[in-house]
């Protein structure tokens, strides 16, 4: 499947010729130039480019976090483009997972109650049964009474994960979710990202500037210059390395 082609099964989500413009007049800077995509259900996209090339940009659209200039964001039959800013909150709560580089995990939380926030504030009930399959997974399940300052870094990221995954959103947007981690844990969230994909049907788009990281998606949409330039679908290291080069060009 092609990015800017029709899926053939129910879309996650999908982009319809997003730009983003920040500034005006001849101080504008165009971060996304028309960019049409559909990313199916169950399946694990990763989205890469050069620095400036729009890729968290195109994340920030397609999540809610950021408003397009034109263009439209469709997620569960929804429109973000036209929901006001309570309503695409409420929509992010309810339809959409979130991984950040950074975990965005509350300090004086314990990771359970770091895992069930989103839960709470969606008014949703717990799924006990779902939460204890999750953490046995993620191995925190001797970590729940424990603060983000008592865990190590690849255990907050492996949190944040289940705080996406707990309300079995649409999708799940990670945003360089290894970026903060080592190799080993950074390895083991992929591996998890992945399985989550395989028998969860789980649908995520991943930022990534590492082509190691990408390697693990069922495909890789290249972002240059705010416009989708190339895709590839099964990806390995090399290949990646290549297209990437491919879109820098000679340095």
């Amino acid at each position: 499947m092609r990015a800017d082609e029709t899926t053939m099964g129910e879309a996650a989500v999908t982009a319809t010729d997003l730009t983003r413009v920040y500034g005006s007049g001849d101080g504008a800077v165009r971060a996304l130039d028309g960019v049409s995509a559909s990313f199916p259900r169950g399946r694990f996209t990763a989205v890469m480019g050069p620095s400036g090339s729009g890729k968290s940009t195109f994340l920030h659209c397609l999540a809610g976090l950021d408003q397009p200039t034109s263009g439209q964001v469709t997620i569960g039959g929804q429109d973000l483009t036209r929901l006001g800013r309570t309503a695409r909150a409420r929509l992010r709560r309810e339809r959409i997972g979130f991984v950040f580089q950074a975990f965005n995990l509350l300090p004086v939380l314990t990771a359970e109650e770091n895992i069930t926030m989103i839960a709470h504030l969606a008014r949703r009930p717990v799924d006990r049964a779902w939460m204890t399959q999750l953490v046995a997974r993620l191995g925190l399940a001797d970590r729940l009474d424990h603060r983000p300052a008592e865990l190590s870094g690849g255990q907050q990221q492996r949190v944040a994960i289940a705080r996406a995954m707990l309300t079995q959103p649409d999708v799940i947007f990670a945003d360089e979710p290894t970026g903060n981690l080592d190799s080993r844990s950074g390895t083991e969230v992929l591996r998890f990202l992945r399985e989550a994909v395989q028998t969860e049907n789980a649908s995520i788009v991943m930022v990534t500037h590492d082509p190691k990281a990408a390697a693990y998606a069922d495909e890789v949409l290249f972002l240059a210059d705010g416009r989708i330039v190339d895709t590839l679908a099964k990806p390995t290291v090399d290949e990646i390395l290549t297209r990437l080069r491919r879109i820098s060009g000679p340095e």
